[in-house]
């Protein structure tokens, strides 16, 4: 992976940064900055070199066509004030506008494109039509740094197709993402944890297969918890359960038994009547799960005391954590517990190397109140660091070697 050692190599160079601005929003208010944050520490250092700064990023799932909900706009003033001086916006990403304010930039401005998805050619399947589109986006610049980690997934324009078409380099956040990831992977402090958590099982397979052999313990939490106690007999009421997955957790089960990673699984659940805030709940052991006190079908919602304090102590002893998924639905505060719990155990960190897998589990600890301070690193990746750690091959990091 190409990288520089000094910014100053691209004073009075015009610099394409794709960088990953996808930040949640609620109308026009950003509610989570975590991302513009990340993405700030890159954009300051080229401006402050010299650099003409050109920044490009997509927001949202708009259809390939502008549409003012996902508008960058918002966005703008708030990366202004995270890199400390002035952003100019263009009102489209390689039109007219684009054009005519990359040509006014002077050494050490800023400008951002307007989101590019907004153009089809950005996730187009069709290589002419997304290398057409990269084409006009490295005509605005003479040097190219990707700095998007939650992008480098994609086969996407302003992703991989670019690379090929203007000297790349990969910005100071995707190289410390790579870093800590590498980490995780090949040189781990032991012992080693991975806290898993989030709805699906499913989404998170290819992890515990690629770490099962890699990590000491696995702590699974959130409604992927049910398909691994349902593999295992327990009744688990109305809770979330992948059935076509069973056979694939009890198969991690018996790797994890011949000599894998110890499966941490919950001891006690929080239950609730119903999937609301104000929910009737009540905790239960794990062989007790099926009924409500007024004998109706309930669900779990949390991991239970009982389980996080557990949870809590391994984390303490372990000397390198990976965490990804909420413990339970935590946007509701009675089901919030056992993340917060879980946590909180990740901020004792002294010496340790403690990572927040981006995605719902940074959007939690931020909502539950935490600094990104307190935590050794927090991903921006979300399911570009999980793809990481399942061993997958990423084509934006391709793109750069």
């Amino acid at each position: 992976m190409r990288t520089y050692s000094d910014p100053q190599e691209f004073a009075d160079r015009t610099v394409l940064v794709r960088s990953d601005l996808n930040v949640p929003m609620d109308g026009t208010t950003i509610t989570d900055k975590g991302r513009i944050l990340a993405s700030a520490g890159t954009i300051r250092e080229l401006a402050e070199a010299g650099a003409r700064v050109i920044v490009m990023s997509h927001l949202g799932r708009p259809k390939g066509e502008p549409d003012p909900r996902y508008s960058l706009a918002p966005v703008a003033g708030e990366l202004a004030a995270a890199i400390g001086r002035e952003v100019a916006f263009a009102s489209d990403t390689v039109g007219e506008d684009a054009q005519a304010k990359a040509r006014a930039l002077t050494d050490g401005e800023v400008l951002l494109l307007e989101n590019l998805r907004f153009n089809p050619g950005e996730t187009s399947k069709d290589d002419a039509e997304r290398q057409s589109f990269a084409a006009e986006l490295a005509a605005l610049a003479e040097v190219f740094v990707s700095d998007g980690f939650g992008v480098v997934h994609r086969k996407q324009a302003s992703v991989f197709d670019i690379a090929a078409l203007l000297p790349h380099y990969a910005g100071s956040l995707v190289r410390a993402e790579v870093e800590v990831s590498d980490r995780l992977l090949n040189s781990p402090r032991r012992p080693f944890s991975v806290v898993l958590g989030g709805s699906k099982v499913s989404d998170k397979l290819g992890v515990i297969d690629n770490l099962i052999d890699r990590a000491d313990h696995l702590l699974i939490g959130g409604g992927m918890v049910f398909t691994f106690l349902a593999a295992l007999g327990h009744d688990i009421g109305s809770s979330l359960v992948e059935s076509d997955r069973i056979d694939d957790v009890r198969d991690y089960l018996r790797r994890a038994e011949d000599g894998g990673a110890t499966i941490h699984l919950p001891s006690d659940i929080v239950m609730a009547a119903s999937f609301s805030a104000d929910a009737e709940h009540w905790v239960c052991p794990v062989d007790a799960l099926e009924t409500t006190p007024a004998g109706t079908a309930a669900l779990g919602l949390d991991i239970g005391p009982v389980t996080a304090a557990s949870y809590a102590q391994v984390i303490e002893d372990s000397a390198t954590v990976f965490w990804n998924g909420p413990m339970g639905v935590f946007e509701f505060p009675a089901f919030a517990e056992g993340t917060k719990t879980v946590a909180s155990a990740l901020t004792a960190a002294d010496d340790r190397l403690t990572v927040v897998g981006g995605g719902d589990s940074a959007a939690a600890v931020r909502a539950l109140g935490f600094s990104d301070d307190d935590f050794g690193h927090i991903s921006t990746g979300g399911g570009a660091s999980l793809e990481y750690l399942e061993g997958k091959t990423l084509p934006g990091l391709v793109a750069l070697g």
